[in-house]
């Protein structure tokens, strides 16, 4: 049975008459329906949630530095001339940030970074495997 244009009807104040061969559970039926599929049809026009671009700094510039990032945002850090995969990064405060580490894969690299999870404040120590470079250590203030 083919169900009738509800909205149609709801518009124009019409309703079917008796020769229409619909009861009054048929048309409630397919007002449901077609509410229902209203509804199914909104949600899926939900807009995505924003993308939040990552902020780049040189691991040069990051010693005693403080970075700012929202949740869900990551710190991109330019190892320059040293290996990407090369840095290790401790972060006091695991709940507020995690380290992310750099690698090469596929013929693409990807610089190590701090990725920001909760508000919050929290220190990170990178340190290289190479030897003879200083840690640096630097805060990450990450809001909502």
């Amino acid at each position: 049975m083919a169900l009738p244009d509800v909205r149609l009807m709801l518009a124009t104040g019409a309703t079917a008459c008796h020769h229409d061969g619909m009861t009054t559970s048929t048309r409630l039926i397919a007002l449901v329906l077609a509410a229902a599929g209203s509804g199914l049809f909104l949600a899926g026009c939900a807009s995505p949630a924003p993308v939040v671009a990552p902020v780049t700094r040189d691991v040069g510039t990051l010693q005693g530095a403080t970075v700012d990032l929202v949740v869900g945002q990551v710190l991109n850090i330019d190892t320059g001339d040293l290996a990407v995969d090369s840095y290790r990064g401790e972060v006091a405060d695991p709940e507020v940030a995690t380290f992310v580490a750099g690698r090469e894969e596929g013929g693409a690299t990807y610089n190590p970074g701090v990725e920001a999870l909760a508000d919050g404040t929290t220190t990170v120590v990178l340190s290289n495997e190479n030897g003879g470079i200083q840690d640096v250590t630097f805060t990450v203030e990450v809001s909502g």
